[in-house]
């Protein structure tokens, strides 16, 4: 969840791009952020850039490409190669052929099919959860294994999310994004006007930061999910029939079995947790009312010591404290 702190910086770069990039641009009437970049360094810095943007922007096309392409073959059990030449056949018809316009449809159709698909995963997640678990147990059981840790203000250089390091870091990565790179500058470029151009940015950035949570707070819930239902040792249902059918077929069910019992024994230990985070509440609420409860002046140790509870409680209860 800290990874969304990665856009902190994205609203603050979206409003200084909006201020001084987007007026530079539309005055000089250039098509390419190279383009401005030959006016003012010569034709070799044009050439140069525009190598590198088209050499990384082609790598990172050819890995695009190939995640969803991964996906469908697995689905429909297609050829992976030939669903790549099909995937890359669509994109290349329908960009060369609609241009921008096409292009930017075409994302704002995946966009809300991308949200509905994680719309329809949280609410799969959360209904599939046991029913003695309730939405806000299951939320207490994110934060508790860490899933929930949104926002870290620490000075910590080890930490590799942090709040400086997403409005610092975030910020400059961002300006180089939407300000330099032609996949970006493209975008509001087309916009008719300079006010235009400028609603398109601050628009993305103030969308940024809540999506982006959404779909992190959906991966929270789907790890919850699994806590309680038995994830496949290995999704992929096409490989595993293969193992299935190989001379691996016993050395895998023994996996099997061997995942399912380290399982069971997580998902034991994870009751215990909101059992303990139950009887935490329960406490806190006597005290409330009572306060001379026992041990109340020590912290609680020797309270949670008596009372009949056993070890793995007691353990549960001590870690819910920390």
């Amino acid at each position: 969840m800290r990874f969304v702190q990665f856009y902190l910086g994205l609203p603050v770069a979206m409003v200084l791009l909006a201020a001084f990039a987007v007026p530079m641009y539309h005055r000089l009437k250039v098509y390419t952020a190279y383009e401005f970049l030959e006016t003012r360094f010569g034709p070799g810095t044009r050439a140069l850039t525009a190598s590198l943007f088209l050499l990384q922007r082609g790598l990172s096309t050819g890995i695009t490409l190939y995640a969803p392409a991964l996906i469908v073959s697995v689905i429909l059990g297609w050829n992976i190669h030939l669903t790549n030449i099909v995937i890359g056949s669509l994109v290349v018809l329908y960009t060369a052929t609609g241009g921008t316009k096409a292009v930017s449809w075409t994302h704002v159709h995946q966009l809300l099919i991308a949200l509905g698909g994680m719309a329809a995963a949280l609410i799969i997640a959360i209904h599939a959860i046991p029913s003695d678990i309730s939405f806000v147990e299951a939320m207490k059981v994110a934060g508790r294994m860490g899933r929930l840790n949104a926002i870290d203000f620490s000075f910590d250089l080890t930490t590799p999310y942090s709040f400086w390091a997403g409005l610092i870091g975030g910020c400059m990565l961002a300006l180089s994004y939407f300000g330099c790179d032609q996949s970006q500058v493209q975008r509001y470029l087309t916009g008719e006007t300079v006010e235009q151009s400028r609603l398109g940015l601050l628009f993305n950035g103030l969308i940024k930061v809540p999506m982006q949570f959404f779909i992190l707070f959906v991966g929270a819930m789907v790890f919850v999910f699994y806590q309680f239902v038995a994830p496949p040792l290995f999704f992929n249902t096409a490989e595993r029939a293969k193992i299935g059918a190989s001379r691996y077929a016993e050395a895998y069910s023994r996996l099997e079995e061997q995942h399912r019992g380290e399982f069971v024994a997580k998902r034991d230990r994870v009751r215990q947790l909101v059992g303990a985070m139950r009887n935490g509440k329960r406490i806190d609420c006597r005290r409330g009312h009572h306060s001379a409860a026992p041990g109340a002046g020590r912290g609680g140790d020797d309270a949670e010591a008596g009372g009949g509870a056993d070890p793995a409680e007691r353990s549960a209860r001590r870690q819910q404290r920390h």
